[in-house]
């Protein structure tokens, strides 16, 4: 199905010709949507015509207009404000895209060319030392949601995790679980193994606090303080320890690693998130090491007086990066390095991105330079996807430890708000606790991501759980319950199939802005695969949403006593819920059959 776009380029560039002398390039052409203040489907942008014209803008907007409106019979009547050519598309036009979208049951989806090459989207990559928190749920749900969009727009896509499964940070935890721990474990403690993991992580931060306030009250400065803690060095010498291949310490590290991939593998889950390959830094970053040999040889990278490795970017205003750490151990850009070489090797993909908080924006331009200065070509397709933070309004929720917002505690909270929900609304009457279990689930997560996707990837954002789970306004329940609602027409139908559409029937404008917004669908999902932007899918569906709704409150449906208009309604319904269907799986989100 063509654009609208696209179904005009030709004419505007016959139009340019003919009327003014001069031929254009079709791409330079720049359309716009129409201002909702006006009538018409799609707007044409004349000032670059202008000078060509020898006119003012709104004469030239007026003698283009004349020639499309004679040359293209889909266009019913035009109107020009000031610059911009606002032109309208016939009903007719509109019943046959209609006709189309009826027939397609996957709609704005395009269909996975085997020969296309291969984009990898890197997402959750969590440490090993405490469980996934706020941050990595925006992470997660724009990593997968990205992922989903890109696919839709025809991609071969591959979802990976990182995992960040060795380092000072994990050290500490089991330190801290040897000297404190007493053979606890996630059988024993009733804990999740992430969370258990986290509780000794915490553990070892707050001895190695008191430790610092000793040692800095018997005179050594902070810096000495922090840098000679008995804690830290004990820490620093386990790292050493596990590199060097210690056995005792690598048991320990395996099986304190174990309890959480367990612990995570139950967030994923409840998250609706998953991987298609999970990369480990403890595999990735001795190959770091030897692309550093590798730079040393090649002059690229430099080792320091004190045995550290370093890159000199001052010349493109980034400084020195330490690439290994003057004791030989490694740190997140020695793996990073490792990791994209290897994965490269083993599935050479054209764009790799990488899903990360905007906090390492200065780390991903160095890791793409030193890619590049090592001479790989493919380094060009790296692209850091750098999202903003997200927070929850003060005092609304708290974690476990009081710092950060637990995952498990945030999908908890939303779970029981739904219920909540759920049975103030009456949605649950007649359910089991099974079903109302699920359909609480469904609802409180698609408040949480829908909230969330619906936000500017490049945005700072709060989430606010009790805004999220309403019923009403651009939410995720909002748009389900829609979704729902016309399940519900549908079923009282006793319809089995879509019915064969009469296009001889007048259609109300409602129903036109409707088939209009069903027509946009493609061009969303272009666009957000473009911009790696959930946000512009889940406002196109609230859109939707909205609009179903306005033309359901003047249009009857199953009242309709015209049966051709009946069916129309029908069609027109149901391919609504189709299409909140699909955008919604590309948001990660379930949609209900009721509610």
């Amino acid at each position: 199905m063509q654009s609208l776009e696209s179904l005009l380029s030709i004419p505007v560039t016959n139009a340019i010709e003919n009327l003014f002398g001069s031929k254009i390039d079709p791409s330079t052409i720049l359309f716009s949507n129409t201002n909702p203040q006006f009538e018409g489907d799609i707007t044409l942008v004349v000032f670059p015509y202008v000078k060509l014209a020898g006119k003012g803008p709104e004469q030239t907007g007026q003698i283009i207009g004349d020639f499309l409106k004679n040359s293209v019979t889909e266009i019913e009547s035009y109107n020009v404000v000031k610059g911009f050519l606002n032109l309208v598309f016939t009903d007719d036009f509109w019943k046959e895209q209609f006709k189309e979208i009826v027939k397609d049951d996957t709609f704005g989806i395009k269909k996975l060319v085997p020969s296309a090459p291969l984009v990898m989207v890197e997402y959750s990559s969590p440490n090993t030392n405490k469980p996934l928190h706020l941050g990595h749920v925006r992470n997660n749900l724009l990593g997968y949601s990205v992922s989903q969009i890109l696919k839709a727009d025809g991609n071969n896509v591959m979802m990976v995790n990182l995992v960040n499964d060795r380092g000072i940070h994990i050290c500490k935890s089991m330190l801290a679980w040897q000297k404190w721990g007493n053979g606890e474990t996630p059988e024993l403690s009733g804990l999740k193994g992430d969370h258990l993991v986290g509780k000794y992580y915490v553990e070892f931060d707050k001895h190695y606090k008191s430790q610092i306030e000793s040692l800095k009250s018997s005179g050594k400065s902070a810096e000495e303080a922090e840098k000679n803690a008995p804690l830290i060095l004990e820490a620093q010498e386990m790292l050493q320890k596990w590199e060097a291949g210690d056995t005792e310490v690598k048991e320990l590290w395996s099986k304190m690693n174990g309890w959480v991939y367990d612990g995570f593998a139950k967030t994923y889950e409840k998250l609706g998130v998953e991987f298609d390959k999970i990369y480990y830094e403890s595999n990735t970053y001795i190959l770091g090491k030897e692309i550093i040999e590798e730079g040393l040889k090649k002059n690229v990278f430099v080792k320091r007086a004190d045995g550290a490795v370093i890159i000199d970017l001052t010349a493109e205003k980034l400084d020195e990066k330490v690439l290994l750490r003057s004791d030989g151990t490694s740190v997140y850009m020695t793996q990073d390095l490792g990791t994209a070489v290897e994965r490269h090797k083993e599935f050479p993909f054209e764009k790799l991105v990488y899903t990360v908080g905007n906090e390492q924006d200065y780390h991903f331009k160095v890791l793409k330079m030193c890619l590049e200065k090592l001479g790989y070509d493919w380094a060009k397709g790296l692209y850091h996807l750098s999202y903003g933070m997200v927070e929850l309004p003060e005092g609304k929720m708290k974690s476990r430890e009081g710092t950060v917002v637990d995952a498990d505690d945030l999908i908890e909270k939303m779970e029981n708000d739904a219920l909540e929900l759920s049975e103030q609304k009456g949605l649950v009457e007649g359910m089991s606790e099974t079903e109302k279990a699920a359909l609480s689930h469904m609802i409180g997560m698609a408040a949480l991501k829908y909230f969330i996707l619906k936000v500017d990837p490049k945005k700072k954002m709060l989430f606010d759980p009790k805004e999220s789970i309403d019923l009403h306004g651009n939410t995720g329940p909002f748009i389900q319950y829609t979704h729902a609602r016309i399940r519900s027409i549908w079923k009282k139908s006793e319809l089995k199939e879509i019915p064969q559409l009469d296009l001889s029937v007048a259609i109300h404008p409602k129903e036109k802005e409707l088939i209009k917004h069903l027509f946009g669908f493609p061009k969303s999902i272009a666009d957000a695969a473009k911009e790696l932007s959930p946000a512009l899918i889940a406002n196109f569906t609230y859109e939707l949403a909205k609009t179903f709704n306005q033309f359901y409150d003047v249009c009857p449906v199953l009242k309709e006593e015209n049966g051709a208009l009946r069916d129309f309604r029908l069609a027109l319904s149901i391919s609504v819920a189709r299409t909140i269907k699909s955008a919604f799986n590309m948001l990660g989100i379930d949609v209900p059959e009721r509610m």
